[in-house]
């Protein structure tokens, strides 16, 4: 039964095993060193949990905070792929439809490879399940309850990721879908924001609801069967296969290539930015001119990076603005001083993956033409990471047109800070950029909105050079506290431009070099296809 199945899962590790002897083995060993770390932390969060849920006298604790923590699970497996734009490994349907596979075996494997996306809350669970176990005071049937909630949280983003893959496969629908989807996950923030905190509390502060799958797993989970909850959970997990398998199902017979094409227009008239696109030609000579409009032409019609771009200067504003002025007596507080500052890093951050970490990413095999042409790469890399500052800026001024346009408290010295601050902060990772675009490259697909890619390097790289990014930042602000003068904040941040400039300056020739002696791997890379399975 599991023929083809299993013929898929080798043809993809083969993939894995042909690719990785080939790839540079400091960039694997180090990136797998910093998910080691990150999975580790959430490896002994789930052995406090097993701890804690293993004690008898804790009976009392255990049933006030487990429903909670599921909620906070369920959350965290479905929103948290969206909101960083990565929605783990799943199928390549159109390389496999051609095979006569049953499309039940298809699914659950794209069930299966919906964990990628919530590894860190899979440890907590079977830590949770653990302890549970290993409480004499629970029947040991308990934690299977939390088996049926791991699949509730699958089922449920397998079908999540299907919906939203088919949304953001049409033109003129994929930004309004994705403004749509970070106004519900910011939903929480902008009631608070509105003035309804204290009917949340009293929404939260009675029993939780039994008809909540959460609650009903919590409630078997520490042996309190009842029929009630055992249909509640089983109603739940039937109702999450069934959304799950409809969504697969109709995203097996959806053609995305039609979905592209309309609203194409087969007349195609001169863009309305074609003044834009032209703007380096007036004030840069050729070839750098040529990139960096190429560059500008790209990216603004890239699905992926418009989806960032967007969520930069929306998802910030309704994350940051709520916890800078949703309380009151928090007009002073130090989010609402530099709110502007916040969001602005932010939508840095969101922009990142398409602008700095693998700047060739989108060429994919059109990269060598860098390589054959009578080109200097570092002419190359100069013209893209001046179109990555464009963008920069544009995303800021965006944030302040925004803000203006709220009528948010917001001075002209508070917007020079923000750019200031953001632009030091693009200069190191410009820097850093660079290099892991030549040493890490890896091909990306513009038409897909979300990463496809598991969160873990991501974060991982995230985790080791914001900090350091943000480091001149944060001298900056200390001497601006010491000295109380908005001079010695600008000073310090002058100061590490200079810093960032020299960075930049040897991390650019380090990148030339590498780039040169390592132009076949970078082409084999960005000429790699995914497999079967898309990871």
């Amino acid at each position: 039964m599991w023929t083809q199945a299993s013929a898929i899962i080798w043809a993809q590790w083969r993939t894995l095993r042909n690719y990785i002897p080939r790839s540079n083995k400091a960039t694997f060993i180090f990136t797998g060193l910093l998910s080691t770390v990150w999975y580790g932390c959430f490896a002994l969060l789930a052995a406090v949990a097993a701890f804690i849920l293993s004690q008898p006298e804790e009976l009392g604790f255990i049933s006030a905070i487990l429903p909670a923590a599921l909620l906070v699970c369920f959350l965290y497996w479905q929103l948290i792929p969206v909101l960083m734009a990565s929605m783990g490994s799943s199928l390549d349907i159109r390389k496999l439809l051609v095979y006569p596979i049953p499309h039940g075996q298809l699914f659950t494997l794209e069930v299966l490879l919906r964990i990628s996306t919530g590894i860190e809350m899979l440890l907590l669970v079977t830590g949770a399940g653990i302890g549970i176990l290993l409480n004499p005071r629970i029947p040991w049937w308990a934690p299977l309850s939390l088996v049926f909630f791991v699949a509730i949280n699958l089922l449920c983003s397998a079908g999540v990721r299907d919906l939203l893959v088919r949304l953001l496969a049409r033109k003129r629908v994929r930004e309004i879908t994705a403004f749509l989807v970070v106004l519900a996950a910011a939903l929480p923030q902008l009631l608070v924001f509105a003035g309804f905190q204290n009917r949340i509390k009293q929404l939260f502060a009675g029993q939780p609801s039994a008809f909540w799958p959460w609650t009903a797993t919590a409630r078997l989970a520490q042996g309190e069967f009842s029929w009630a909850s055992a249909g509640i959970l089983l109603a739940w997990t039937a109702a999450a296969f069934f959304f799950g398998r409809w969504q697969f199902e109709r995203g097996l017979n959806f053609d995305f290539a039609e979905a592209a094409s309309k609203g194409t227009a087969t007349d195609r008239k001169a863009s309305r930015l074609e003044w834009l696109y032209q703007l380096p030609n007036a004030i840069l000579p050729d070839p750098l001119a040529a990139l960096i409009e190429k560059e500008l032409r790209f990216l603004s019609r890239s699905a992926r990076f418009r989806l960032v771009f967007l969520m930069g200067f929306s998802f910030g504003l309704l994350i940051w603005v709520p916890m800078a002025f949703g309380r009151s007596g928090a007009s002073h507080s130090l989010v609402s001083n530099n709110y502007l500052t916040f969001i602005s890093v932010y939508a840095l951050l969101l922009l990142s993956d398409a602008l700095f970490w693998n700047s060739f990413g989108f060429d994919r095999s059109a990269a060598q033409v860098y390589f054959l042409v009578p080109l200097k790469i570092s002419t190359v890399l100069i013209g893209k990471n001046l179109a990555a500052g464009f963008f920069v800026l544009l995303e800021i001024s965006a944030v302040a047109l925004v803000c203006a346009l709220l009528r948010l408290p917001m001075t002209v010295l508070s917007v020079l800070e923000a750019a200031a601050v953001t632009l030091v902060v693009t200069t190191f990772l410009l820097s850093i950029g660079n290099l892991s675009s030549v040493y890490s490259p890896r091909a990306v697909s513009p038409s897909r909105s979300f990463r496809t890619a598991a969160s873990g390097r991501m974060q991982a790289m995230l985790m080791l050079t914001f900090p350091l990014s943000l480091a001149p930042v944060l001298l900056a602000y200390l001497a601006r506290y010491a000295f109380d003068s908005e001079w010695a904040l600008f000073g310090v941040l002058l100061f590490g431009a200079m810093l960032g400039g020299i960075l930049y300056w040897f991390s650019m020739q380090s990148a030339v070099t590498a780039a040169e002696s390592r132009k076949e791997q970078i082409i084999t890379a960005l000429s790699r296809g995914d497999g079967p399975i898309q990871s």
